[in-house]
């Protein structure tokens, strides 16, 4: 659509302009979005807090040192650069102006004709926030190396102290949350005491590290069949995992957790239990459901704001049979597509798309080494064929051959040596000595 000064002078020649889109957020769905206005003739600003776009499905591998912080990420101007019709801006965002059609960042007011919400979620501790201090989550790069430093530094420290009560604590590393991040964790956990570091150190055995998986639910990935569920909790307790389901944890603190089962001393704890949205509802004034997501309607639009789009986890969508869309990539990224295409139209005079409808592709998730669990269709893969599986599909969705032929390379060299080549503690100094009650 090409906009036109209502306030030329008579007579005058009247400017024209590209109608302004922005997105904020360069997640998947947000970056989807970017892409597929490639060649649409708008004006296309892209608005993130970081300078980069994190492939978040492996983010635990670089929580568990396989993997080093930029395998898995990518600057976005890189990502962008050949799109002359996009802006990227790297700027913190603080809220909408629906009616001036603003939006306020760090950087000052951005003005949009349609505007594109991609700010994915944060952890959710279910009104516990204080636990963030003592169970991290695992959502961006920041919280990985903050994790992996907690890992490594808990072998540091049972290696170096001689009271055996407090070494069996240090070796005790308990994962709140039984869904696919819960269940990478634990067995990446695993297979990091039980074969990377086995023969590291002189005082400690790694291999003793007690590694325990809470789930709160009936069963572990419960998105998955039940009988791929009951095959990863087996995969994992064959691992060393200790898998405990249907118990609830009741508070978190510098030294373990309590839970409905009694208490557990631990010297890491991890967050994977919950999530909730960005504050994208509050900014709209829109209806949200109890995760924070915006309530949007057939076409991703918000309700009495048909200019404004939500997507990814920052919305709440269901599919054709009613059920709710998962927060996940492969919705974010179709979801990203379909509200581009629909702001193509809407700016080229085209009649407008159908509602959109999500396309499930499948679900994965790994266990560890030679075990992972795959869903797709009809098709129940696991062990050997499904970790195979697994890593080539994860691969391919990397961006860039270089960095696709990298961790391919990585992960073949880990399969043969056992090794993990990402072992780096950093910011030990900031790190609070046990017990301190510091975070």
């Amino acid at each position: 659509m090409i906009m036109r000064n209502d306030h030329a002078e008579k007579g005058n020649a009247v400017p024209e302009r590209l109608a302004k889109v922005v997105i904020v957020g360069a997640g998947f769905g947000g970056l989807e979005a970017a892409k597929t206005l490639r060649r649409a003739p708008l004006e296309v600003t892209l608005i993130d807090r970081q300078n980069f776009h994190c492939f978040q499905p492996l983010l635990y591998q670089v929580a568990t040192a396989a993997l080093s912080p930029a395998d898995i990420a990518w600057p976005i101007r890189y990502i962008l650069r050949t799109q002359d019709n996009v802006t990227v801006l790297m700027a913190e965002v603080n809220g909408v102006n629906t009616q001036a059609k603003q939006v306020h960042t760090s950087l000052g007011d951005i003005g949009y004709d349609y505007l594109i919400l991609a700010t994915g979620a944060r952890h959710s501790y279910f009104g516990r926030d204080g636990w963030e201090a003592w169970a991290p989550g695992l959502k961006r790069i920041e919280d990985a190396t903050r994790i992996r430093r907690n890992i490594l530094i808990a072998f540091e420290r049972a290696e170096g102290t001689t009271d055996p009560a407090e070494r069996e604590r240090l070796l005790s590393f308990v994962v709140i949350g039984g869904g696919a991040t819960g269940v990478e964790m634990a067995g990446a956990i695993a297979e990091v005491a039980r074969q990377t570091l086995a023969a590291d150190f002189r005082r400690i055995d790694p291999r003793s590290a007690r590694i325990i998986l809470i789930e709160a639910g009936p069963r572990l990935l419960p998105t998955f069949p039940p009988r791929l569920s009951r095959y990863a909790e087996a995969a994992l307790r064959r691992a060393g995992v200790e898998v405990i389901i249907g118990t609830r944890v009741t508070n978190c603190d510098a030294r373990g957790v309590d839970t409905d089962n009694g208490r557990i001393d631990a010297g890491t704890v991890i967050w994977a239990a919950g999530v909730t949205a960005s504050h994208a509802a509050r900014w709209l004034g829109a209806q949200a459901d109890g995760a924070g997501r915006v309530k949007v309607a057939a076409d991703l639009s918000v309700p009495h704001h048909p200019d404004i789009f939500v997507i990814g986890d920052t919305a709440a969508v269901v599919d054709h049979r009613g059920r709710p869309v998962p927060p996940t990539a492969q919705p974010a990224k179709q979801m990203g597509r379909y509200v581009a295409r629909s702001i193509i139209a809407r700016a080229t005079g085209r009649p407008r798309q159908a509602p959109f409808r999500y396309r499930h592709l499948g679900d994965l998730a790994t266990i560890g080494r030679r075990a992972a669990v795959v869903k797709l269709g009809w098709l129940e893969l696991t062990g050997f064929l499904g970790w195979l599986f697994w890593s080539m599909a994860h691969i391919y969705f990397l961006i860039g051959l270089r960095h696709r032929f990298i961790v391919a390379f990585i992960w073949l060299w880990d399969y043969i040596t056992f090794q993990r080549g990402a072992r780096l503690i950093t910011d030990a100094a900031a790190d609070p000595p046990p017990g301190s009650g510091k975070p």
